[in-house]
């Protein structure tokens, strides 16, 4: 979606995804390496960075109500400190919590954690995850997602089962990373008895401290560092800044291989294109001058925990190891081996513009933080170098930290969320980094449009209940809601399924599969856009009994499509049960769906100006359609509908839906009205 991307549970993987076939931000990789895997539990743990730290943590919790632990990923902060925490006593006086952004990591460190122990989860170790939970009255260490325990501030506002809360992963600032520092931050004021363990695996968590303390309280919070096994880092600049880095990043790398001692490249880039890129790049090199002594391996938050698997291995002795891969390197996963890294100096990030209520993915400079981050990479094994691919006069200029994901992102999500808990007043929220007035305000109007917030500002009912409580975007949950209403649920439900994976369609590498490819996926295209042509792909799917034959046959990705067909279940349950939505099928009405698309998406309308180009209806900002689109080399329809817009060349429509211009003043009158304007 434009505003703001369709998240939800992926069935074991990741948390809340924001995936789809137009734009990927990158992600966090949920990959743990474990260098000691020979040795046993008890001497593995021994030999974790943490072990030493064990007695200032617990003493730096008993004297404050914050701790900000700062430590490498692999350090064992997220496995360790319950288990401290635990044989110190803290379980006696409630529940020892732990936050993780993703669903994978939680339920992976329980059962991690239970191995330690010597138990099985769901006894003293335990997690929450959405759809999945593993805990018992004994349960006294309990790993949860962060949407999870929101969920349950419903219920208990101010966590009186809790005695300890550890926000692991903090440095990712991510939205509802955010949100829960904010609410906590409300609940330490009132409850002096419960702790805050904030985890961070980036070296500037000065922002935490300076958040977390409030006039009266005295000093409330204390930072702690685990210092890692660093040697030296020599730092190189360019002289003239660079026309191409990912063409430069090659030649660095090349370079480096041919006049420096052994050592293992890590290259930083920004997505998987450049990555995938430079691959190819280098392999040319390596064909053209025989070399047999570099290996070239990619690394990408969205690659199978198998091929991820591929990085952490010595290669063969005589040879160079060189790994390109996105800022998931940075502070997400730890590669041994590495001496020498080349930082490209940008990195990708979601941007949301107020103006065109629009997702941007934007690859903009480092900041100065990642910069230092990606450095520290080369310092692990011995003294290394970094490369970076900027002057110095660029680096000194560079920002000091990150913008937060609150403060880039659409927040209709984040205000529907915060008034189902009460927040009456979001203007006067305690954010860590207030979001712009601007992005409050377009969240607040969408929400107002889509009937899901009154005049005084407060959740509607039935509309603004259902849209807080439903885990993907308010416009999808506002189609969902208009599709029992119509009679077309059984469809609508199977296309926000598809638009929860990532994309479906096959991209292969080569042109003449490409082309190929693009061939295939016509045999499902239709004139009324994108979201059919997917509802299409689904019925195919299903009726060729989910075989990967057909998957390989149509160039589609079996793994995807499986994964769709199980939201889809999970879905269609979730409407019935607990929302009493009416689950009927349309009997092959496109025109009644495309109305029923419009209704949730109607502040999202472009139409075809006199001088061949689309225009938002809105703003009256150009837009193009995505290459990707089934609309693309179709004949230009009046009026269209979309999912999402992608900025890149141009602003470019994706997910878009062919719709008559009277549907608009039918099923949104209050935002569209007719007018004749004379000359």
């Amino acid at each position: 979606m434009a505003t703001f991307k369709p998240k939800f549970i992926k069935p074991d993987t990741d948390d809340a995804i924001n995936e789809s076939a137009g734009i990927e931000e990158p992600q966090s990789s949920t990959f743990v390496f474990n260098a000691h895997h020979n040795l046993g539990l008890s001497e593995q743990r021994e030999r974790l960075p943490i072990r030493k730290y064990r007695d200032q943590i617990l003493y730096c919790l008993e004297q404050h109500q914050v701790v900000i632990l700062v430590g490498e990923t692999g350090s064992g902060k997220s496995t360790q400190v319950p288990q401290y925490l635990y044989e110190w006593g803290w379980h006696s006086k409630g529940t020892i919590g732990i936050t993780e952004p993703r669903r994978v990591a939680t339920v992976t460190l329980a059962n991690r954690v239970a191995q330690e122990r010597g138990e099985l989860v769901g006894d003293t170790v335990g997690y929450a995850v959405r759809f999945q939970e593993r805990i018992s009255p004994e349960t006294r260490i309990k790993y949860l997602t962060e949407g999870i325990l929101l969920r349950e501030l419903l219920a208990d506002p101010l966590l009186t089962q809790y005695s300890v809360i550890i926000v692991d992963e903090a440095h990712e600032r991510n939205m509802l990373t955010d949100m829960l520092l904010g609410l906590l931050k409300k609940i330490l004021r009132k409850r002096s008895q419960l702790k805050l363990i904030i985890s961070s695996a980036t070296i500037d968590a000065s922002f935490f401290s300076e958040f977390f303390s409030w006039p009266g309280a005295g000093e409330v919070s204390v930072k702690l560092s685990i210092e890692g096994r660093m040697h030296a880092v020599q730092h190189f600049y360019l002289n003239e800044p660079c026309a191409d880095y990912v063409r430069e990043t090659v030649a660095t790398i090349w370079k480096l291989h041919n006049k420096e001692p052994p050592g293992d490249i890590l290259a930083f880039l920004t997505g998987q294109e450049e990555v995938l890129e430079a691959l190819d790049l280098i392999k040319e090199y390596i064909a053209s001058e025989e070399c047999t002594t570099l290996k070239a391996l990619p690394m990408y938050g969205s690659m199978s925990s198998r091929d991820q698997l591929a990085v952490f291995f010595t290669p063969a002795k005589g040879v160079r190891k060189v790994v390109l891969a996105t800022n998931i390197a940075e502070t997400s996963i730890t590669i041994p081996g590495i001496v020498y890294v080349i930082d490209c100096g940008y990195v990708k990030v979601k941007w949301f513009n107020p103006a065109t209520c629009s997702d941007s993915l934007m690859i903009v400079p480092v900041s100065k933080a990642s910069a230092i981050q990606r450095a520290g990479r080369a310092g692990r094994v011995r003294p290394g170098k970094v490369y970076r691919l900027y002057t110095k006069q660029d680096y000194d200029g560079l920002a000091p930290r990150q913008p937060p994901e609150l403060r880039r992102s659409e927040l209709s999500g984040a205000v529907l969320q915060l008034k189902a808990l009460g927040i009456g007043n979001i203007l006067r929220f305690d954010f860590p980094s207030p979001p712009p007035a601007k992005n409050l305000l377009s969240a607040l109007e969408t929400l107002y449009a889509l009937d899901a917030l009154d005049e005084q500002g407060q959740l509607t009912k039935p509309v603004g209940f259902l849209l807080a409580e439903l885990p993907f975007t308010a416009m999808l949950s506002k189609m969902l809601h208009v599709s029992g209403k119509l009679g077309c649920a059984e469809e609508i439900i199977t296309i926000i399924a598809m638009l929860q994976v990532q994309s479906i369609f096959s991209r292969p590498v080569s042109a003449a599969a490409q082309q190929s490819g693009r061939i295939a996926h016509r045999h499902f295209e239709v004139a009324e856009g994108d979201l059919i042509t997917l509802l299409n792909i689904y019925t195919a799917f299903v009726e060729e009994g989910m075989t990967k034959e057909f998957c390989g046959q149509y160039y589609l990705i079996y793994r995807n499509l499986k994964r769709a067909c199980e939201l889809r279940e999970q879905l269609i349950n979730l409407a019935r049960k607990k929302y009493g939505l009416p689950i009927f099928s349309c009997k092959g009405d496109v025109e009644l769906l495309c109305k029923c698309i419009t209704a949730g998406f109607f502040t999202q309308v472009a139409y075809l100006h006199h001088s061949g180009v689309y225009r938002q209806i809105s703003s009256g900002t150009e837009l193009a359609i995505h290459p990707n689109s089934t609309l693309y080399t179709l004949p230009q329809a009046q009026y269209v509908v979309y999912g999402e817009l992608l900025q890149t060349t141009k602003l470019f429509m994706n997910h878009v839906t062919v719709i008559k211009k009277e549907w608009l003043t039918e099923l949104a009158p209050h935002y569209y009205h007719q007018t004749t304007v004379r000359d």
